[in-house]
C-alpha cells in the first residue's frame, strides 16, 4: 500500500466505519461465533479488525495475517493485552498453508475487511479461505461496495486501480464455485 492508504487504513475514521458500520452489518448477516470459535483474518493492517472479531464477534482465537510488516508490529502493540489468543503472521492470504500452517478446515470463520479486491490473485486467496474454512464456517467480507467503483477518491487513494474483485462481473458466480453462498437478510 502506499502512504495515503496506510495513513487511511490506521486513521481514527477507518476504525469508527469498522466499529459503528460494518461490524453491525456483518453481524446482522451472519452473526455471532460459537464459543470456542476460531477465525482468520487475512489483511489484518494495524489489527483493529481482529480485536474487533474477537470483542464483537466472540472468537476464541484469531489468526490474522497481513503483508507488511510494519502493519504486523502495528497490530501486535493493539492485540498484545490478548496474549495466546491472537497468533499474528508476515504472510500471503493466496498461500495460507505457508504462512500459517493452515489445514484444511481449521477456521470456523474468516474475515475480510476490506482487503480481497487489493490481491491480486484474489481467486487463490478466496480458494484458501474456501479451503481452511470448517464445514458450515462462514466467511465475513465487507469488501467493495457497487457505488464504491467509481468514487473518485478510492481511485486516487490507492496504489492501482482496484480492478480484480471489485470490478469482476463474475465475483457472485466465483465465490459460488467455492461453496460460499450469498446472504441477504434485508427486509
Amino acid at each position: 500500500m502506499n502512504r495515503a492508504e496506510t495513513a487511511l487504513i490506521t486513521s481514527p475514521p477507518r476504525r469508527w466505519l469498522q466499529r459503528a458500520y460494518e461490524v453491525p452489518v456483518l453481524l446482522r448477516f451472519g452473526g455471532r461465533l460459537s464459543p470456542g470459535s476460531k477465525a482468520l483474518e487475512i489483511g489484518c493492517g494495524s489489527g483493529y479488525g481482529s480485536q474487533l472479531v474477537l470483542q464483537r464477534f466472540g472468537a476464541q482465537r484469531i489468526d490474522a495475517l497481513d503483508l507488511d510488516p510494519a502493519m504486523i508490529e502495528r497490530a501486535r502493540v493493539r492485540l498484545g493485552p490478548y496474549g495466546e489468543r491472537v497468533n499474528l503472521v508476515c504472510g500471503s492470504a493466496t498461500d495460507l498453508r505457508s504462512a500459517l500452517n493452515a489445514e484444511d478446515r481449521s477456521y470456523d470463520a474468516v474475515f475480510d475487511f476490506g482487503i480481497i479486491h487489493h490481491i491480486p490473485d484474489w481467486r487463490a486467496a478466496v480458494a484458501e479461505a474456501a479451503r481452511v474454512l470448517t464445514p458450515g464456517g462462514r466467511c465475513f467480507d465487507r469488501g467493495c461496495q457497487r457505488r464504491q467503483r467509481g468514487i473518485r477518491s478510492q481511485r486516487v487513494l490507492t496504489a492501482k486501480p482496484p480492478v480484480t474483485l471489485a470490478h469482476e462481473p463474475s465475483t457472485s458466480a466465483e465465490l459460488r464455485r467455492y461453496v460460499w453462498q450469498p446472504v441477504d437478510r434485508r427486509g
